[in-house]
């Protein structure tokens, strides 16, 4: 058995990352006056937000190909792989895990696993890592399958944007009605029902940044504290390197047994929220799912997340 890890752009895994965990990554397009733009390939980081900034025509986003998946699994047929899980972006969200089903359900040369991540930015990056660390420690693919459905059971999110527009200009925010004419000098605050459909909505909203992330930091004081599994938590944001410096410092000083680590809300998921977001994702820490030798941990059974404000 020779296992691929393929992922797509808006899980925003380093190079580094990507190289470590032997994890390909199709780039995610941007539509945007007539110009199609390969997330993070032909549009980087800040230069997206800059010119967002300063755009008449707001951008709009695709799917990856269906061509640049097909070309792909024929390198791992060449190659001589005999399955690859394909994890992708929320189904919620975009209509690229019914792609991949699709080329799943034709394909007879390799075995394609599809796992919808029905979570994006750094949740998706912990989904593509775990599976990319069980392939290398020799997991085979029931357990790895098994342990992403674990691990999605544990994940929970929160974060809060600028401005709605975006989310409801692209049809993203599955309770934009609700929030008609509540916009103004408010700062909303919302999640992703991981564990259901990968929507985003609004839970909550407050009157001033602190007290919205007060808002969100007790949320994640009532959502862990009683958990039998440690956390770890990505705190990412849309072009906000300070704030997000801030909200790592502030919750690895009030958190020290959890892990905290930094990511970024790049160019697609950015078409959808506007700079000026912050987020953070936290699950189980991917590290339980292997002993102290680094072997996979067999029939582990996680908690699942009892967020009643979805």
């Amino acid at each position: 058995m020779k296992i691929a890890v393929l992922t797509d752009s808006s899980a925003y895994l380093t190079k580094e990352q990507q190289e470590k965990y032997q994890i390909d990554v199709l780039p995610i397009p941007i539509i945007w006056d007539g110009k199609t733009y390969r997330d993070l390939i032909d549009i980087g980081y800040e230069e997206f937000y800059q010119k967002l900034a300063q755009a008449t025509n707001l951008p709009t986003t695709s799917q990856p190909a269906i061509g640049d998946l097909k070309k792909k699994i024929d390198e791992y047929v060449d190659q001589g792989y005999t399955d690859v899980i394909i994890v992708s972006i929320s189904s919620g969200l975009s209509s690229y895990y019914s792609t991949v089903m699709s080329v799943a359900r034709e394909e007879n040369r390799i075995k394609i696993h599809p796992f919808d991540s029905k979570i994006t930015c750094a949740g998706e990056a912990d989904f593509a890592m775990l599976a990319g660390r069980l392939v290398e420690a020799g997991a085979d693919v029931d357990l790895i399958m098994h342990d992403l459905i674990d691990l999605q059971k544990t994940m929970d999110v929160r974060f809060m944007v600028d401005d709605l527009s975006h989310l409801k200009r692209t049809g993203r925010l599955s309770n934009a009605a609700s929030f008609v004419g509540t916009l103004f000098k408010i700062k909303p605050i919302l999640s992703m029902d991981v564990q259901g459909e990968g929507h985003i909505s609004a839970i909550a909203k407050e009157r001033q940044t602190k007290r919205a992330y007060k808002h969100i930091q007790d949320d994640f004081d009532n959502l862990t504290k009683n958990l039998p599994y440690e956390i770890q938590c990505t705190i990412f944001d849309s072009l906000d390197p300070e704030q997000k410096k801030k909200w790592v410092e502030d919750y690895s000083a009030k958190s020290p047994k959890y892990k905290f680590d930094n990511s970024i809300i790049g160019p697609v998921v950015g078409v959808h929220v506007g700079q000026g977001t912050m987020a953070m994702i936290w699950c189980r820490d991917l590290d339980d799912y292997f002993d102290e030798n680094g072997q996979p941990v067999k029939d582990i059974k996680s908690k699942e997340v009892a967020d009643e404000t979805k």
